[in-house]
């Protein structure tokens, strides 16, 4: 299907109703990524303790599944007990009623090996769109290293004292925050759906920036945008993240590529954002087509599964402490590349949205949040409004 072809049918779904629900409803309910944060780095263990992270889904479903992660850590991992459970209000207080706790082939325990994710069986809990999910992880021994999500920019919550707290509706005992998200890396739930889009990245894409606890990053945004057409979004940023090489911000993009993206349930479009790291890190990347061959590499490989993926030009950042005129030098050209030379399957200029026409190489004043590098609520704003749904689709 052509631009136009997928123009008109958006267009055709949001005319039949606000989500397409006449025609939606006639289909399956599929398994569908709603939420995801990729693994970013390790803390020490807290053994016997519960962690209740908070996660805004994309959609919803009339059940749920989490996955667990012990991908980055250095001994198994044993779970004392996993629940799930709708938040009430802002703070670890569940909603009444409505604790489930998850199991693991059939069992309230597990253990996920080194290197390796686990995801739960069904849990029967209908949550709704843009819900706040508690998903808790009570760890009773030392299971060493605690893979975790570093830049949450949402306020979870942790027990220290946490046997046999997990399915606790209140929150009482959840006296410790962190902006940190613990073990727990993706909710799918089952649906009614059009699938899920990845959005594919690094800090920019994490939300460094954004406000704290409002889920203001660019990936939230498009969220709100699909939420009528019913797909969900994946947030796969890792603040630092790199396109070519493994770095402090965690595996590199094509290391980390089927993980976090290719492998997520429900997947038909990849959003990739990756390379300002190359270029302003060390060692810094300096050949514009070493960027094309990775970036054809993903390509390549989300072909395989027939995943879509959509390019998106590298953002400005003069001002920033990194920046010199040659590295810049590098950006321009890689965007020349991905707006000429046909990358990717599509391309979204995120450049021309929010560079300063008075200063091409600045972000506009109203969108830089004081380290002429991330975005404010503002600029991710601009970021996710720039997204052709069609190309999505």
């Amino acid at each position: 299907m052509g631009r136009v072809g997928r123009v008109l049918a958006v267009v055709l779904l949001l005319v039949m109703g606000v989500a397409g629900r006449a025609g939606a409803d006639a289909g399956p309910a599929l398994w569908t990524g709603s939420w995801e944060a990729a693994p970013s780095g390790t803390d020490p263990a807290v053994p016997g303790a519960a962690f209740r992270n908070v996660v805004h889904l994309s959609v919803g479903g009339s059940a749920v599944r989490v996955r667990v992660s012990n991908r980055l850590g250095s001994a198994a991992l044993r779970l004392g007990a996993v629940t799930v459970a709708l938040r009430q209000g802002d703070g670890p207080d569940a909603v009444p009623g409505s604790m489930r706790a998850a199991t693991f082939a059939g069992a309230g325990t597990a253990v996920v090996p080194v290197g390796q994710d686990l995801v739960s069986d069904p849990v029967p809990l209908a949550v709704a769109a843009a819900a706040d999910l508690l998903v808790t992880v009570e760890t009773p021994g030392d299971s060493g290293p605690a893979t975790f999500h570093r830049v949450a920019l949402q306020t979870s919550y942790l027990a220290q004292d946490g046997a046999g707290r997990a399915a606790d509706e209140d929150g009482d005992a959840y006296t410790r925050t962190t902006g940190h998200w613990y073990y727990v890396t993706g909710v799918d739930v089952r649906a009614v759906s059009r699938g899920s889009v990845v959005a594919f990245g690094d800090s920019l894409t994490d939300g460094n920036g954004t406000s704290m606890d409002a889920n203001h990053r660019w990936p939230d945004r498009l969220a709100d945008r699909l939420r009528p057409l019913r797909t969900g979004v994946l947030n796969a940023g890792i603040s630092g993240n790199r396109l070519m090489r493994d770095s402090t911000g965690g595996p590199g993009a094509l290391g980390r590529l089927d993980a976090d993206g290719l492998d997520r349930s429900g997947v038909r479009t990849l959003v990739v954002l990756e390379g300002i790291n190359d270029i302003k890190g060390t060692p810094e990347a300096t050949d514009p087509a070493d960027f094309v061959r990775a970036y054809r590499t993903i390509v390549a490989r989300a072909h395989l599964r027939g995943i879509r993926v959509i390019g998106a030009t590298l953002t400005p950042y003069a001002g920033y402490s990194g920046y010199t005129d040659a590295r810049e030098a590098v950006r321009q050209e890689v965007n020349a590349l991905i707006r000429t030379q046909h990358v990717f399957d599509a391309y979204v200029d995120f450049d021309a949205v929010v560079r300063d026409p008075q200063r091409p190489g600045r972000i506009l004043p109203a969108y830089d949040p004081g380290d002429h590098l991330h975005f404010n609520d503002a600029g991710t704003r601009a970021l996710a409004d720039a997204v052709p749904l069609a190309d999505l689709l």
